[in-house]
């Protein structure tokens, strides 16, 4: 509808698959699942429920009637409600079972579960594409000379593969923190209404064995291995301030990935995938914005604000539940996912397909490597028998000279052609030229990129990683 606001997310940056996880359709048929585990575990474990009743449970999972539905909230102002209601007109048979000792949150929150460790799992599967292109593009690069910065300020030579392995390092920290978030999601099982499952010991006679191998069921059936061992009426918040922050360091890696490929392409040395008809400005014709970098920047910046919301819910819950969570939780979750997906598409379609150009990089190390080569200049000198005090001060002298001069006057870099001019250095042009070539300084980074490249290579190798990365808009 044209006439509504529609969340950006998944207009213009999430993909289809992470849009399904979040669907009505999803969650409330994962309602309806969960309701048809309860009664069967009862049944199970000898509560007087019917196989009519479960297979008309079962017979309208998906065929979910909204309209019943949404029409009874407007009465009730409770959502489950309302779809206990409208689940039950579609198999009145089972209407007396549906929900049996069950709280809201029974449907709430393990649904919340069930989809946050599905939606990360494909989180996982996109981050690991975007590991192995960047460990592949550290590879293909790892000996390309760039000039390296601190401060922004030109500092020692590096190589692209090099700056690349430490984007990838990153990201290979985020995958490990991803890891280690993805088992404490648990199921919350059935808890009641404060968490002492007091509803469901009623039901089976006070056998406190029953309820506990009623929880294991549940599990099981919704392919859990484990249930919080404690909780409120709600599973600890503290979970999703976990997930979320996982999902903000994933946008922190990102962000920085992004600012340095803006960095790099105001100094011409890459440019990021530009498609044939693109437009980069409506004023400017000529102009080839980073946009899908800015759009990471952007995405991320939300991802990080988000993880804010789950960190203040956490803090602010009352003993066993309150519902000032409800609203809140309801954007954040998904939206943290939703964005984190854009980005990761957006990360494997830049880092796949950018353009990158030597020239530039080399004219950039030509311009400020005079400067960096002047300790080598010395050692070299002295080595040929040179006062290392004298020379130390021409050095200065000259440096200082031709830095004013190239900055007050615009003037090309002559700091060469000074010190071959001066006497004090007897240096041939033939010498000078072996000390300046750009790979006498740029140390260990070749290596370091090829060995860190290679074995995230054979770690993340095998890994089932998502198809192509593809930009929406």
């Amino acid at each position: 509808m044209r006439n509504r606001y529609e969340n950006p997310l998944c207009e213009r940056y999430a993909s289809r698959r992470m849009q399904e996880i979040f669907s009505p359709d999803r969650k409330f048929s994962t309602w309806r699942k969960l309701w048809v585990a309860l009664a069967e575990s009862q049944k199970e474990l000898g509560l007087d429920i019917s196989d009519r009743q479960i297979e008309a449970m079962k017979d309208h999972i998906y065929d979910i009637n909204y309209d019943v539905a949404e029409e009874r909230e407007q009465e009730v102002r409770h959502d489950v409600m309302a779809h206990i209601y409208a689940y039950g007109v579609q198999c009145p048979e089972a209407r007396p079972i549906i929900h049996l000792g069950a709280t809201s949150s029974y449907v709430g929150d393990n649904t919340d579960l069930i989809l946050m460790r599905e939606a990360l799992l494909l989180i996982r599967e996109s981050l690991a594409g975007v590991i192995l292109a960047l460990a592949r593009f550290a590879l293909k690069y790892k000996s390309l000379p760039m000039l390296a910065y601190t401060h922004f300020q030109p500092a020692q030579p590096t190589t692209l593969g090099k700056r690349a392995a430490m984007w990838l390092q990153d990201l290979v920290s985020d995958m490990e923190t991803l890891e280690f978030v993805m088992p404490q999601i648990k199921l919350l099982g059935c808890r009641g209404a404060t968490g002492t499952a007091a509803s469901f010991l009623e039901l089976f006679d006070s056998d406190a064995e029953k309820v506990v191998r009623l929880e294991k069921l549940i599990a099981q059936k919704l392919g859990f291995d484990a249930v919080f061992d404690v909780s409120g009426q709600t599973y600890p918040r503290k979970l999703d301030y976990n997930v979320l922050s996982c999902l903000s360091g994933i946008a922190q890696s990102a962000w920085k990935f992004s600012n340095d490929i803006r960095l790099m392409s105001h100094l011409k040395e890459v440019d990021e995938p530009f498609e044939e008809k693109q437009v980069g400005s409506s004023a400017m014709a000529y102009k080839r914005n980073p946009m899908r970098s800015e759009r990471i920047s952007s995405l991320s910046r939300h991802v990080i604000s988000l993880a804010q919301g789950a960190a203040m819910t956490a803090s602010t819950q009352w003993l066993e539940r309150t519902l000032d969570d409800s609203a809140a939780r309801r954007i954040y979750i998904p939206e943290a996912f939703l964005a984190v997906d854009g980005i990761l598409s957006l990360y494997r379609n830049v880092i796949g397909n950018m353009k990158v150009y030597p020239a530039m990089m080399n004219k950039h190390l030509e311009d400020e490597l005079p400067f960096l080569a002047t300790e080598n200049i010395l050692m070299h000198c002295v080595k040929k028998g040179g006062d290392r005090q004298v020379l130390h001060e021409a050095i200065r002298e000259i440096a200082v000279s031709a830095a004013r001069d190239i900055k007050e006057t615009g003037a090309k870099n002559d700091l060469i052609e000074r010190i071959l001019k001066d006497g004090r250095f007897g240096m041939t042009r033939a010498e000078m030229e072996g000390l300046l070539s750009a790979d006498r300084f740029t140390g260990m980074a070749e290596r370091q990129a090829e060995e860190y490249a290679n074995k995230i290579l054979d770690r993340f190798g095998g890994e089932r990683t998502s198809e192509e990365a593809e930009i929406n808009v």
